[in-house]
C-alpha cells in the first residue's frame, strides 16, 4: 500500500473496530508478519500462533524499521499500536478497505482456485498482465485467510491488476475470501483430491470451489475448465459472462480458448496452437512454452482466457505465454546436472492429481533422454500426500501402482505412508524401498540420462533431497 497515516487505516477498516494508541504516524508501504522481513516504515502484524505469539517479536520488528504494530494487545515495542480485537480480522478489514478503494478507481481483481495448478497459473497470469499494467500477485502460495489479505495489502494507487490465489479446506472458506477481495474474474482450474479428507468428498470440494464464481457480479467473468465435468457444472452457480478453456469441445460462451495440436518438446515443454473465439472472430497462434509438463497446457489456457477477458489482445497473450518462466520455487523445477542426470524438483506440495501429473512428466522426460541415452531410467522419490483423511492409505497405494504402470524404474518413499507407496509400486513390478529424507541422495546410484523426480507434500520437506542431489555432483 502507499504510505498512510494510521488514522487513515482506522477509517479504511471501518466498520471493524480499531483503536490507535500512540502517535499518528505514517506506515507503509510494507505490511509484514515476520519481524525479520520488517522494512523502514512497515506495519508489523502481531499474530498469535500455536507455537509462537507474534506480539513477542514486535520490539524486534521495530528495531528492523517497523513504524507501528497491529495487534490485539499492547506490546513492549516502542512504537504506536493499532489495537484490534483479533489481528487476523484486523488484517482482513484492512485488505477489504484497500481493495474497495482501489476497485472504485478501476483496479481489476482476479481470483484463481482449483485442487491443483493454482500457483503455476497465478504465475503465468501475472507474467501476462504485468506487461499491460502494474500487477500484484501472491509471492509463492499465499492462498488462505492470511495470505490473501496480505497480498491485497501490497496494492497501491498505480496497481492495475490484483491476482489472488484462493484455497479452501471446507465450505465457506472461499466465500469469506471473496468478501475480502471481491472479484471481476474468477478462474476455476479443476476439482481433484487435494484436501479431500477435509472436504468429505469430491462433490463437497466442487461446491466449495463454486463459491468463487457465485461471488461474481453479472458484469464479471467466470473462467471455467471445459475438460472437467465438475467445473462445467459451476456455470449453474453464476450469472456472470462465461469464458471456457480446454483441449476438448468447448460449450457455448462469451469467450472460448482452446489448445490444439499439442506436442511435447525434448524437456517436456509443450507446444500447441492457441485457438481463440471471441466477439465472432477466431484466431489461431502457435505457442511454445518454456514451462515443464503436459499439465501446463491447461494452466496456460486458463491464464490466457482470464487475460483476454480483461482486454489483453490475443497476439500479446500468445507472445507472453511463450516468454513465461517459472516464478515459484520447488514447482516443476528442472535441473540438468553436469553428469547428464535430470532432477525434477516438484517438492512444494502434493495431492493425487499433481502427483500423477509429475510422474507422467518425469516419464516423458526420460523418453526424450533415451534418444541420446538409451538406458535412461526414471527414479521417483515420493513423499506423503497430506490431508487426505481416511482415503490416504489407498491413495498412496494407487500412486505407487501408477508409478509402475507409467514405467518408473525405482521408487524411494519417504514419510508416514512410505509403506503404502512401496506396496503399490511393488504390485506393479517396480523396485521400491522406504527411506529417510536425509539418506535418499546417498542411496541413489544414478547414471547418465536418468530422470529423478522429487515430489511430496510440503510437510515432508523433500526440497532438501533435491538440494542434496544437486550438491552431490558439484
Amino acid at each position: 500500500m502507499r504510505p498512510r497515516m494510521l488514522s487513515e487505516l482506522v477509517e479504511l477498516m471501518h466498520p471493524a473496530p480499531a483503536e490507535l494508541f500512540g502517535d499518528d504516524v505514517s506506515v507503509g508501504p510494507d505490511v509484514v508478519l515476520d519481524n525479520r522481513s520488517a522494512t523502514r516504515g512497515a506495519l508489523f502484524l502481531a499474530i498469535p500462533g500455536e507455537r509462537v505469539d507474534g506480539h513477542a517479536y514486535a520490539p524486534s520488528a521495530v528495531e528492523e524499521g517497523a513504524a507501528a504494530i497491529m495487534g490485539n494487545h499492547a506490546t513492549d515495542a516502542e512504537a504506536p499500536h493499532l489495537l484490534v480485537e483479533d489481528t487476523v480480522a484486523g488484517l482482513s478489514a484492512l485488505a477489504r478497505g484497500l481493495v474497495r478503494e482501489a476497485r472504485s478507481r478501476g483496479l481489476i481483481s482476479i481470483g484463481i482456485t482449483g485442487s491443483s495448478g493454482k500457483t503455476s497459473t497465478k504465475d503465468i497470469l501475472a507474467s501476462i498482465l504485468e506487461a499491460s499494467g502494474p500487477t500484484v500477485a501472491p509471492a509463492g502460495s499465499q492462498n488462505n485467510e492470511i495470505g490473501v489479505p496480505l497480498t491485497a495489502c501490497r496494492i497501491d494507487d498505480e496497481t492495475a491488476h490484483l491476482v489472488s490465489e484462493m484455497g479452501a479446506r471446507g465450505i465457506g472458506h472461499i466465500a469469506w475470501l471473496t468478501s475480502l477481495v471481491p472479484l471481476d474474474v474468477a478462474v476455476v482450474l479443476n476439482v481433484g483430491h487435494a484436501h479431500v479428507g477435509e472436504f468429505g468428498g469430491l462433490e463437497q470440494t466442487a461446491l466449495a470451489k463454486s463459491e468463487l464464481v457465485a461471488a461474481l457480479p453479472t458484469t464479471g467473468w467466470a473462467v471455467l475448465n471445459a475438460d472437467d465435468p465438475r467445473v462445467v457444472g459451476m456455470r449453474e452457480h453464476t450469472g456472470a459472462r462465461l469464458a471456457w478453456f480446454g483441449e476438448g469441445d468447448l460449450p457455448p460462451g462469451d469467450l472460448q480458448v482452446a489448445a490444439r495440436n499439442v506436442v511435447m518438446g525434448a524437456f517436456s515443454q509443450p507446444r500447441f496452437d492457441l485457438v481463440v473465439l471471441h466477439d465472432g472472430r477466431e484466431q489461431s497462434i502457435p505457442v511454445q512454452l518454456k514451462l515443464v509438463g503436459r499439465h501446463q497446457v491447461s494452466n496456460a489456457l486458463a491464464a490466457a482466457a482470464a487475460s483476454i477477458a480483461v482486454g489483453v489482445a490475443v497476439e500479446d497473450v500468445a507472445a507472453r505465454l511463450a516468454a513465461a518462466e517459472p516464478r515459484s520455487s520447488w514447482r516443476m523445477e528442472l535441473h540438468p546436472r553436469p553428469d547428464g542426470v535430470l532432477v525434477l524438483n516438484d517438492s512444494y506440495n502434493a495431492n493425487p492429481d499433481s502427483m500423477a501429473a509429475a510422474l507422467r512428466t518425469a516419464v516423458e522426460l526420460a523418453e526424450a533422454q533415451r534418444a541420446e541415452h538409451p538406458s535412461a531410467r526414471v527414479i521417483a522419490v515420493l513423499g506423503d500426500m497430506l490431508e487426505l483423511g481416511p482415503l490416504a492409505e489407498e491413495a498412496h497405494i494407487s500412486i505407487g501402482r501408477l508409478a509402475g504402470d507409467l514405467g518408473v524404474t525405482e521408487v524411494l518413499a519417504v514419510g508416514e505412508f512410505s509403506a503404502q507407496l512401496c506396496a503399490g509400486a511393488r504390485r506393479a513390478g517396480v523396485r521400491a524401498a522406504e527411506s529417510h529424507r536425509d539418506d535418499v541422495a546417498s542411496q541413489l546410484e544414478l547414471r547418465t540420462g536418468d530422470v529423478v523426480l522429487v515430489k511430496g507434500s510440503r510437510g515432508v520437506g523433500l526440497e532438501a533431497v533435491a538440494a542434496a542431489l544437486m550438491e552431490d555432483i558439484q
